[in-house]
Parts: structure tokens; sequence; C-alpha cells
């Protein structure tokens, strides 16, 4: 993943230029740009524009971090940056523009981070792990259920910055629909960070939901009575496999319960109290997600100890029946290894009718203990 993003560092400059001829960018600023006079025009942003009122007010391609945050400083409102796997140099203009804290920048820079809320000066820095679903036509012991991503966003008095990890979880759609509610964005950046909070956490729903369909079918497959036989050790690969996908979700979806929490409960000065009341319904989605999730995990422990009781008793049963073959065969095994053992003076060896009464005796007490057998259930 590094080698790809140094990779990417280095041939972004030569195909993105912060300020590229569009029908709003003229000639002449294109011609004055410098990229060494403004280091924020870093090629991994994605979007960068300034809402004033709720509505986005500049929406020149040309536009850079930097000349976001003077034109809010100017004239007001607030900025959005969004960036999509940035490297350390790419992020280092735009954090020292910003006064971001080199801890923060640290963790959104290098990703797998573990969901949480910090505060930093006037500044609140969140993680959110994404989940996405992948479609599969049929559930194997080696098939990927979901696939996460990581969405960190700043969140300051006049600026949000949204750094994005992972091919999932684009805020394109997000932005566009929060573009539509403009009393919704006067909020200030506050409005930003609960949209997605929001978008995350019915991610989360929809996975869930999509997830609950997989152990349904496990579960039908495990306890079918055409599941029983050769398929054991399938099904107990296919039961671990979708333990460890659901012990992934678990991991996004758990830590984040505080963080959300303490943005519906707590007051901070950078959230607007309006807004802090729909974090209390995005805490209560949280919370029901998170119960599913725990009950997943509970349910698959139930269906795998089910499992391997049902191969355990399969086993037994095969054994009973080589058991009582054995003690049926031993009968013949039994009688044949006595009268050829050659000797003159045996019983009955000279008889005329010695060998018929000896295959008839094998047989009656063959019969006989395979019955029984078979009466207790062996057979």
């Amino acid at each position: 993943m590094s080698m790809i993003r140094d990779l990417r560092a280095a041939v972004r400059p030569s195909l993105l230029h912060p300020l590229r001829k569009t029908a709003t960018a003229t000639a002449s600023q294109y011609a004055n740009y410098d990229a060494t006079r403004d280091p924020t025009a870093a090629s991994a942003v994605v979007d960068c524009a300034v809402y004033r009122e709720g509505r986005r007010v500049d929406d020149r391609a040309c536009l850079t971090p930097r000349g976001a945050m003077r034109q809010v400083r100017e004239s007001g409102g607030f900025a959005w940056i969004g960036l999509h796997e940035p490297t350390e140099a790419e992020f280092a203009g735009i954090a020292a523009e910003f006064g971001l804290h080199p801890l923060a920048v640290e963790d959104a820079v290098h990703a797998h981070q573990r969901p949480k809320l910090e505060r930093y000066d006037d500044t609140l820095f969140t993680v959110f792990k994404t989940i996405h679903y992948v479609e599969h036509a049929e559930l194997t012991a080696t098939s990927e259920v979901v696939e996460t991503g990581e969405v960190m966003v700043f969140t300051g008095p006049d600026f949000v910055i949204t750094v994005r990890h992972g091919g999932q979880g684009s805020l394109r759609n997000l932005r566009h629909r929060l573009q539509g509610e403009p009393e919704l964005l006067a909020k200030g950046p506050s409005s930003v960070l609960h949209a997605i909070a929001d978008h995350v956490v019915d991610g989360y729903i929809a996975v869930a939901d999509a997830v609950e369909l997989d152990i349904d079918e496990l579960e039908i497959d495990v306890f079918s009575p055409a599941a029983k036989g050769s398929t054991r050790g399938a099904d107990t690969g296919r039961i671990y496999q979708l333990k460890r996908e659901v012990l992934e979700f678990k991991r996004a979806v758990t830590p984040l319960l505080r963080p959300m929490q303490l943005l519906s409960e707590r007051p901070m000065r950078l959230v607007d109290p309006d807004i802090q009341k729909y974090f209390r319904d995005v805490a209560d989605h949280l919370a029901r997600v998170q119960e599913q999730v725990v009950a997943f995990d509970e349910l698959l422990n139930s269906i795998l100890q089910a499992n391997l009781a049902q191969a355990t008793v399969a086993q037994n049963e095969d054994m009973r029946k080589i058991t009582s073959w054995a003690a049926i065969v031993a009968v013949p095994t039994a009688v044949c290894g006595v009268y050829g053992m050659n000797f003159d003076h045996m019983p009955e060896l000279h008889w005329k009718y010695g060998y018929p009464m000896v295959l008839g005796g094998i047989a009656v007490i063959c019969f006989a203990i395979h019955r029984t057998l078979k009466r207790n259930g062996w057979l």
C-alpha cells in the first residue's frame, strides 16, 4: 500500500495541476500559478469548497485549501476540503495552514486507526470505519463478506477536512445531498460531521441486514437434513470465515459508540446545539447495530458448536456401525480359527454333518447379533 501511495504521489503532480485550465480558471491565473507558493495545493484534494449561509459560494475547480480559507476569513462561512489517501508530503501544507496537531495528522495519513473522537485545541478529530458489503453468489470458506475503509474528519470553527482511505465510502453523493439542504449546512462545520456520521452508520445498518441473510442461509444449510454427511468440514470453514468477517464488523461499530454518545450528550463549542440533537439519533441507530453485531457473533458461536456436535455425533454413529460389523465378523473368524488348527483329535472333525453344522451355527449366531444390534440402533 505504501509503495502504491508513493508512486501515486510521484505521478500526480505531472497529471493534476491544482489550477488546471477550466471554464472557471482564466489563462492568466493558470500562467501565473506557482506551486511553490501554495503548499496546500495537494493533488490528493478531490474537492474543495466554501459554504456561506448554507450554500456553496465558489465552485471553481482551481480553488485550493489556502484560497478557500482566505475567502472564509475575509467573508465568513466555512471551508470543506476532501482528500483521498494523501501522503505525508501532500498533507503537510494543509496541516500547517489549518494548524492541525501532528498526532492527528499522523493518524490521518497512515490510517488503520480505531474509531475515536479526540480534541486538539479548537479542532475535533474523528475517525470512522466505513463498511461495505461484498456481494457473493455463494458463501464459501474464503468469501470476503465485508470490506472496510476509513474516514477521518477534522472539524474546526470554520473548516472541515475529510480524509478518506479505501476504495469504498466516497463522500461525493453526501456532499451533493447536503448542498441540497442549505438550512442544515448553515449550522456550520458540525452539520458536515453529523452528516458523515449518519452516512457511515446508515451503511452499517445496510451491511447488518445483508450479513443477517448470510447467517440465516448458513443456519439453514447446517441444520437441514441434506447437510448431514460429508459437508461438515465445509460448513465449519464457512462458519469460521463468516465469524471473522463479523468480528471485523464489530471492530468498526463497537469503538464508535462512546464518541457518538459524547457528541450527543456533552456540550461542545464546536458542535451546534441544534446539530447535537441529531447526534442522538445517530447514537441510537449505532447502538441498535452494535446489538445486532453482538447477536451475530453469539449466534455464529452457537452454530459452530452445534455443527461440531453434529460432526461428533456422526463420527460416533460411524464408529458404532464399524464396531457392530466387527462383532459380527468376529464369530466366523473365531470358529474358523479354531477348526483351522489341524489337530487329529478334535470334536466332530470326522463327522459327516460337521461342516454344514458349523456353517449353520455361524449363520444363526451372526443373524442373532445383527438383529440385536439393529434393535438397539447400532446398525
